[in-house]
């Protein structure tokens, strides 16, 4: 929609941006509708955080989490310098 500036908002404030997360998250929604392909959803690190574009539908932004959950925890170690190994948090 042409009010939507979030994405060009959230680059400005991106140290690096990671589109393999972001990538996920459309391939998700096109295997429930082909309008996933129209997401500008964006995904990044700022500092130590990650920040992610979830679309704006209830069901779309629980859709697209739940495509990237089983990659945060590794996704957050590396962020963090924290290791992760999987079935052993810290």
């Amino acid at each position: 929609a042409p009010r939507d500036k979030t994405p060009e908002a959230t680059r400005e404030l991106l140290d690096k941006e990671v589109p393999g997360l972001a990538e996920l998250m459309r391939l998700k929604g096109l295997a429930k509708t082909p309008m996933a392909a129209l997401s500008r959803g964006l995904a990044g690190v700022r500092g130590k955080s990650l920040i992610l574009n979830l679309p704006g539908s209830p069901k779309g932004a629980r859709e697209s989490l739940e495509a990237v959950l089983p990659v945060l925890p590794h996704a957050l170690s590396l962020i963090t310098g924290k290791a992760w190994r999987e079935g052993h948090h810290e």
